[in-house]
């Protein structure tokens, strides 16, 4: 197929008026060119109309080059440096800085940085850490806490929208029925959102009044996220769809959830998802997930299954999309299954091992996180890593902070999750409050009491308070204090510990 006259001559070194590596490579999607040049990338948009993007005009390619611009400047301004209008002359194109020629073009010019550094190929190399999903976790959960919102993208966010996009995604994939998922996995996907909807449709007013819905990214997973200059760099936003981005923010977190859970990596999923709640104190959210991953999914099995209707598609690729849509597929559907939830109670004085261990159990029962300190810090509004004052460590928020941890324990528990609650948890009352507020949903509950020799103890506080990086702020001066005021376990608390 032959290439616009512009791209032809943008694959020229004289074309530009900076040095650049040969030869210049030239890499396409369905509605973008993008030329590497060394040490920057030109991107220029298609002219192309697929009804849910429309850059049919020169008009329409600007506004949309400005909006990437804006939108990918909230996450990765590193890498979004300009627009340049390309003008043309006796048939030789240039790009115009002056701003005086007539635009016939525009590209967006950005770095380019190596292949390598996707996190979709580091994934691939074993290069993707604890650390760099942690920091995903942490970015964006700081980037959805400033993003946009109004009555406008909260329209976005409603049940009725939610529920007309659930609606779209089955009625366009029943023709696949028998080729890439089955009759039964279809119904009960299509039968497990219809309910959420009719049984939970308050919930969806909630996040809106809570400002939840937001104008988002979008596209959020391991293809649209580099290693740029040692910084994680989220691009790539969603420019050209209105609904595609703004939406409930959980709902654009669940999109890398579900990619790292795709792949296996359900470890690395569990971290990403513990260190993104704990940034925001979203937890009550986590009550969407299920529908939210079973969507995301949904809609990765839908359009990997339009590859099967391109005649021009090889059958060696056709087999291969059938096969990665029917385990999008499968995936959906078991989002939607129900599982027995459980509360894992820590219990143990400061440094004694208690948030090593339920982070590790976290990351092998893929279980929600909840950490006493940063609760208790949410409740006082102060960020994780500020030192608090002794008016956050009164009786009364001691009192709400370990009420807020049996609640959750108990909300989420309820919907299917493990939920783990990692606190001192030295009193018997505080202790019968969560396995109360648990059993009272038939809940199972488990204690796990972790302990070690006092010289052990007080090592590790010293290290940590000389680290200075963790949101817990005991000291060693606290140990004697705290090892005096726990309470045994009683004979009805025995039975459900586990000692480590």
């Amino acid at each position: 197929m032959s290439l616009p006259p512009v791209i032809e001559q943008m694959l020229s070194p004289e074309f530009y008026d900076h040095p650049v590596t040969e030869p210049i490579q030239l890499l396409q999607t369905h509605i973008s060119f993008v030329l590497l040049t060394g040490n920057y990338a030109y991107k220029v948009k298609k002219p192309m109309n697929f009804g849910f993007l429309d850059f049919s005009t020169l008009e329409k390619r600007k506004y949309f080059c400005e909006e990437e611009l804006r939108l990918n400047r909230r996450l990765a301004p590193e890498l979004y440096l300009s627009i340049l209008p390309i003008v043309e002359t006796d048939g030789k194109y240039r790009f115009d800085q002056t701003g005086k020629g007539t635009p016939v073009e525009y590209a967006i010019a950005m770095p380019e940085f190596s292949q390598e550094d996707l996190l979709i190929e580091m994934f691939a190399s074993g290069r993707l850490t604890a650390d760099h999903v942690k920091q995903i976790g942490e970015q964006l959960a700081a980037f959805h806490q400033q993003a946009a919102t109004n009555d406008h993208i909260n329209t976005f966010g409603t049940a009725e929208a939610v529920r007309a996009v659930a609606n779209d995604n089955y009625a366009s994939t029943e023709k696949y029925v028998g080729l890439a998922q089955t009759e039964e996995q279809l119904a009960q996907t299509r039968a497990y959102t219809e309910k959420f909807f009719a049984e939970n449709a308050p919930l969806f007013s909630d996040r809106i009044a809570k400002g939840k819905v937001r104008e988002c990214h979008g596209d959020v997973h391991l293809k649209n996220i580099c290693l740029y200059q040692d910084k994680i760099q989220i691009f790539d936003c969603i420019e050209f769809n209105e609904p595609f981005r703004n939406s409930d923010v959980l709902y654009d977190a669940a999109f890398l959830l579900m990619d790292l859970q795709f792949r296996g990596r359900r470890d690395l999923a569990n971290i990403f998802l513990n260190t993104y709640l704990e940034q925001t104190g979203d937890y009550e959210g986590t009550v969407l997930l299920p529908l939210q991953l079973s969507m995301r999914a949904y809609i990765r099995a839908k359009v990997t299954s339009f590859l099967l209707d391109d005649p021009n598609i090889p059958a060696d690729v056709k087999a291969n999309a059938q096969t990665e849509a029917s385990a999008y597929y499968k995936l959906a559907w078991e989002y939607t299954q129900p599982k027995q939830g459980k509360v894992i109670i820590m219990s143990g004085v400061s440094g004694s091992g208690k948030s090593t261990t339920a982070k590790a159990i976290a990351s092998e029962q893929d279980a929600i996180y909840l950490r006493s300190d940063a609760i208790r810090k949410q409740i006082a509004g102060i960020g994780l890593m500020e030192r608090g004052s002794d008016d956050i460590y009164t009786p009364e928020m001691t009192a709400k902070t370990y009420g807020r941890l049996a609640e959750l324990g108990a909300l989420l528990a309820s919907k299917g999750f493990t939920v783990i609650l990692d606190a001192k948890y030295d009193r018997i009352s505080l202790r019968s409050q969560a396995i109360a507020a648990a059993q009272a949903q038939n809940i199972p509950v488990e204690i796990i009491y972790c302990t070690a020799p006092v010289e052990v103890l007080e090592q590790r506080l010293r290290d940590r308070a000389a680290a200075n990086n963790d949101i817990a702020d005991a000291t060693v001066e606290l140990l004697a204090s705290q090892q005096a005021a726990f309470e045994d376990f009683t004979a009805e608390e025995f039975i459900l510990v586990k000692k480590i």
